[in-house]
């Protein structure tokens, strides 16, 4: 985020704040600042996809276990969703089958394809389009470089406009 002024006057607080926009994206400060004036009762300006930046982006709410890709809500199973948050929560991390298994299942005894079946069916359901998890051959899975996910921890979310 960029530099933040503020005036008084009478009745009224006015600040200013100026986001630099642009490649690498800032779609985190923006949706945070958006959430924060719609909290305050403000009116925040809609922001334009362009200003998004490009790629996939999901918002996974942990205390709902739901997952939305802009406004529609995915459906997920129990594992797709564990799967989903465990790289979601670790997004430059790869894991491998193993860990996976260790991390969502809680268990090393079930098949490492097993895994791998998981992936498929949240790469179908999520969308092809951009990659949600990037496969590192002979290692193992993280999380999509394109793919912004944001797991929002609180209550009071709302999304930008656009």
């Amino acid at each position: 985020m960029g530099a933040a002024e503020a005036e008084r006057g009478d009745d009224v607080l006015t600040v200013t704040i100026r986001l630099k926009l642009g490649p690498g994206g800032c779609e985190e400060d923006i949706d945070r600042l958006a959430a924060l004036l719609a909290f305050l009762g403000g009116d925040p300006r809609p922001v334009p996809p362009s200003a998004r930046g490009p790629g996939l982006h999901l918002r996974i709410d942990p205390r709902a276990r739901a997952v939305y890709r802009d406004r529609t809500e995915i459906v997920l199973t129990r594992r797709e969703y564990d799967l989903l948050l465990c790289l979601a929560q670790n997004p430059r991390q790869v894991f491998t089958r193993r860990q996976l298994l260790d991390q969502v299942w809680g268990q090393p005894y079930t098949s490492p394809r097993s895994v791998d079946v998981h992936i498929r069916r949240l790469r179908a359901k999520i969308g092809t389009d951009v990659p949600v998890v990037t496969t590192l051959r002979g290692v193992g899975y993280r999380l999509g470089a394109d793919c912004a996910v944001e797991i929002v921890e609180d209550p009071v979310w709302v999304w930008p406009n656009g």
